[in-house]
C-alpha cells in the first residue's frame, strides 16, 4: 500500500492561504526550492484539488521551460510534467498534461490509489486534505513553517472530532533558519 503525504507550507498562526487566498509568502528560496524538486522526485502520484491543479499547471507549459529560467526550475518543470496527477473537481469538464479528473467518492477514490503499487502520493490543497485527515487516509504530514503571521485564511488543518496524535519523525530549517519543516506520522 502506497502512503499518502500531505504538505503545503503554513504561516506561523497555521494558514496555507492568506484571506483572499494570498499565497505569496510561500515562496521558497533557492535551497527550499531544491528540497521541494528532491520531494517530488521520489513521488509516484499528486492528489489535489482544483484550485492547486490551476495552480500547479504553470509547470507543465513552456513558459516553465523558457530561457532565464534557472536549472531548479526546468527539472522541477520536468519532473512535475511528468508525475500524474489525479485531479477532484465537480466544476472543471477536462484537465491537461499528465492529469486524471476524479469524480467519484474521495474516500474510494484515494483508497484505490493508495492500493496500487508504486512509490508514495502526496496531497495538496488545504480543502482536500482536510477530508482526506478527517477520513483517517493521511500517513504522513510534512509541514513548512514559514516566519509569518496571516492572522486568518486558509487553516492547514481542519476541525477534528477528536485528537489526534502524531509522531515526530524529522525536524530542520531551511533559508537561513527561517521556515521550519516537521515531518509527522500518526502515532
Amino acid at each position: 500500500m502506497r502512503n499518502l503525504i500531505f504538505s503545503m507550507t503554513a504561516s506561523l498562526d497555521g494558514y496555507t492561504a492568506g484571506p483572499g487566498g494570498d499565497i505569496s509568502f510561500s515562496a521558497p528560496d533557492p535551497e527550499l526550492f531544491r528540497f521541494h524538486t528532491e520531494r517530488v522526485r521520489e513521488l509516484s502520484g499528486h492528489i489535489c484539488g482544483r484550485g492547486l491543479y490551476e495552480t500547479m499547471l504553470y509547470w507543465e507549459t513552456p513558459a516553465a521551460r523558457a530561457p532565464g529560467q534557472s536549472a531548479d526550475e526546468l527539472e522541477f518543470a520536468r519532473l512535475w510534467s511528468e508525475l500524474p496527477k489525479y485531479v477532484f473537481s465537480r466544476t472543471l469538464e477536462t484537465v491537461e498534461g499528465n492529469s486524471v479528473l476524479l469524480r467519484g467518492e474521495v474516500r474510494e477514490e484515494v483508497e484505490r490509489l493508495k492500493g496500487e503499487p508504486g512509490g508514495p502520493l502526496e496531497v495538496g490543497g488545504a480543502s482536500l486534505a482536510g477530508e482526506l485527515m478527517r477520513l483517517g487516509l493521511i500517513d504522513e504530514y510534512r509541514l513548512f513553517i514559514a516566519p509569518v503571521l496571516l492572522g486568518g485564511g486558509t487553516p492547514y488543518f481542519p476541525a477534528l472530532e477528536r485528537a489526534r496524535e502524531l509522531e515526530l519523525l524529522e525536524l530542520r530549517t531551511f533559508s537561513d533558519g527561517q521556515v521550519i519543516y516537521a515531518r509527522y506520522a500518526p502515532a
